[in-house]
């Protein structure tokens, strides 16, 4: 059974509080977007360009692990060329005249922001190549020999997809945005700001070095370093006289059990079943996914790039296989016969 997630990094639709509550952290413009630099110095120029010609910006493609600011920085785009967003998901366009309707109302200049676009249906991908190219939408009319196609015109607008999957896409699609950039990990300094921030917005008085502390446990993702603030923020209202201070940070985050690394129990339960039961020796993903009782998917979008990245676990054409690094962690000891395995 999966385990319930603090440093999980989607959002929640059965949670509309928390969800307004993120939507009002979001900065609206690239002064107030802390990190992402570089992507940032590319959009700039490529949006100062557009405005200068009276043109909308070309379609962008945002991609990389959930909760670094896909969406965020797909509505500062929107602001900063001074034009309204349509926010959309792939899952949600389930038929092409589904997209022809958000098409066909849209603004000269207008953005229209596809999240999940790799899970885009192919036939409504087909629609969208034509409009995304030529600003055409051809829809068909009437069924069998009387059926006819008819193009329509369509407003300049700007696609701007957000993915966590880029292989996924096809490649006309993909080949169709002229801008694509990856959202890195940020850095534990810049989460320090994001945090600050953050409670500032939320009338909450936080320390320097608590703001600091938790940097280090938000896993590099400014979704996870709201989060943790906010459940930090609870504690110190219920416990304390509600200003976040370092002591207060530390009891919280041990009540929530992020380690100092920012794993919580459930990314510290994918090890120790791998440990427990297969060693250091490599696994394959279906066996972790009974393991853990998770998807595949959730398994490779929100366990991997974090584990990865630390250097816990490690891909081989074999499986996935847990490193001396993990074990360490973990306080476990590695067998002579599991080391001259690595």
């Amino acid at each position: 059974m999966a385990v319930e997630r603090i440093v999980d990094t989607s959002v929640h639709d059965d949670d509309a509080d928390e969800q307004q509550i993120e939507v009002t952290l979001r900065p609206q413009s690239f002064n107030d977007y802390i990190g992402q630099e570089r992507l940032k110095k590319n959009l700039r120029l490529a949006i100062d360009a557009a405005k200068k010609r009276s043109e909308p910006i070309d379609h962008v493609l945002l991609y990389g692990p959930p909760g670094l600011g896909k969406t965020t920085m797909a509505t500062v785009i929107a602001n900063e060329m001074g034009t309204n967003i349509r926010v959309t998901a792939g899952p949600a366009i389930e038929r092409a005249g589904d997209l022809a309707s958000i098409l066909t109302n849209l603004a000269d200049g207008d953005v229209l922001f596809i999240d999940e676009i790799h899970r885009l249906s192919r036939t409504v991908e087909e629609v969208l190549y034509s409009a995304m190219e030529d600003f055409k939408l051809d829809i068909v009319i009437g069924k069998g020999p009387a059926a006819r196609s008819v193009r329509l015109d369509l407003p300049k607008f700007t696609v701007i997809g957000a993915t966590t999957r880029t292989g996924a896409l096809a490649a006309p699609l993909r080949d169709r945005f002229g801008h694509i950039y990856r959202l890195e990990f940020y850095q534990t300094d810049e989460i320090a700001k994001i945090i600050t921030r953050a409670a500032n917005i939320l009338e909450s008085k936080i320390d320097t070095t608590a703001a600091e502390l938790l940097s280090t446990r938000a896993r590099l993702t400014p979704r996870i370093a709201n989060r943790l603030l906010k459940r930090v923020r609870d504690y110190a209202d219920v416990n304390g006289d509600g200003i976040i201070g370092t002591v207060t940070t530390t009891k919280a985050l041990e009540l929530l059990e992020v380690d100092e690394l920012g794993l919580d129990p459930a990314d510290r339960q994918l090890l120790v079943s791998i440990i427990e039961n297969y060693g250091a020796n490599p696994v394959g993903l279906n066996t972790i996914a009974a393991l853990t009782g998770d998807e595949m998917t959730t398994i490779e979008d929100f366990y991997e790039p974090y584990l990865l990245q630390l250097g816990f676990i490690e891909r081989t054409p074999r499986g996935r296989r847990v490193t001396p690094k993990a074990y360490k962690h973990l306080g476990r000891v590695m067998q002579e016969n599991q080391q001259e395995l690595i």
